[in-house]
């Protein structure tokens, strides 16, 4: 199965039938558009913004109102504290707003400071205040630094 390509830098990527590897779970795992789209931001995150790998985590489960969910991908920073979350849709999928409140629940209930949300091809990225719950949109991912 073919993916077409994506607004994110190509690399080597490891697929056998309908699977795709996952650098973080070290399984494969389907292969389907949005997991095209969640291991090139993995690979992005990791070689390009140089985000720790042993702090980042795929389809990591969140509560929310007594239900559980599974963020896309979540980086924690060196105290072991969530502090980034990635919301990743199938290329084909516009973000929208529902996109963006799924999202900010996660970042809600985790108390995370940074949201990212990608189609591949769309990237939109905020930094939210705890204190007041403002947002602050921001024009790229912002790389890995020590807090």
């Amino acid at each position: 199965m073919k993916f077409q390509p994506l607004n994110l830098p190509p690399f080597e990527i490891k697929i056998k039938d309908n699977l795709i590897w996952d650098r973080l779970r070290k399984k494969f795992v389907r292969h389907t558009p949005e997991e095209w789209v969640r291991q090139h931001l993995i690979n992005y995150l990791i070689e390009h913004l140089k985000y720790p790998a042993g702090r980042t985590v795929s389809e990591f489960t969140v509560e929310y109102n007594n239900m559980k969910k599974r963020c896309d991908i979540l980086i924690f920073d060196e105290n072991g504290i969530p502090f980034l979350v990635v919301e990743c849709k199938a290329p084909e999928i516009k973000i929208n707003e529902d996109t963006f409140y799924q999202a900010a629940r996660y970042a809600s209930s985790l108390k995370i400071k940074w949201i990212v949300l990608s189609n591949g091809n769309d990237h939109f990225c905020a930094e939210i205040n705890q204190k007041d719950g403002q947002l602050k949109f921001h024009q790229e991912i912002p790389a890995y630094t020590k807090s």
